[in-house]
């Protein structure tokens, strides 16, 4: 008697979409994924919106620029270009992700005060993740340029 599960087609795999070969040609690239992701950096959501993605570019401004805000107000330290510390290097990093929201807080001034309260330190980190997710936002904005993602 023939084992039931070896004569059955799988199903599972029939229903799963093809994954990408090696060999598939590249997408072309076209001037909106070229400006999206740069736009995006630039100002966050800016490539969602961009792209006509009002809603998701909405939640991201707010979302990047509330903590890149609460960063300042907290005293949080920008950090500068520097080649000294490791550390300093990957927060100038961070926080240069924010695109625009760096270059006006650089321009006005602010995050250069030492951090000597816990908050500022809490500000500090606040500022980098909202460089890091302004990269999100901006890689995000280029997967749906290019028509990887809806």
């Amino acid at each position: 008697m023939p084992d039931e599960t070896t004569s059955k087609p799988d199903s599972k795999r029939a229903e799963q979409p093809e994954s990408k070969s090696a060999g598939e040609e590249p997408r072309p690239l076209t001037p909106m994924a070229i400006a999206a992701p740069i736009v995006g950096w630039l100002v966050p959501g800016g490539g969602h919106f961009l792209l006509g993605q009002w809603g998701r570019g909405l939640l991201l401004m707010a979302s990047v620029t509330s903590m890149f805000a609460l960063g300042i107000l907290m005293n949080g330290k920008v950090y500068t270009f520097n080649t000294g510390d490791i550390l300093d290097m990957l927060g100038f990093v961070g926080d240069i992700g924010a695109g625009l929201l760096y270059v006006v807080t650089r321009f006005m001034d602010w995050g250069r005060s030492s951090i000597d309260l816990a908050t500022a330190d809490y500000g500090t980190k606040f500022i980098v993740v909202a460089g890091l997710l302004n990269v999100i936002c901006a890689v995000d904005a280029y997967h749906i340029a290019i028509g990887e993602k809806p």
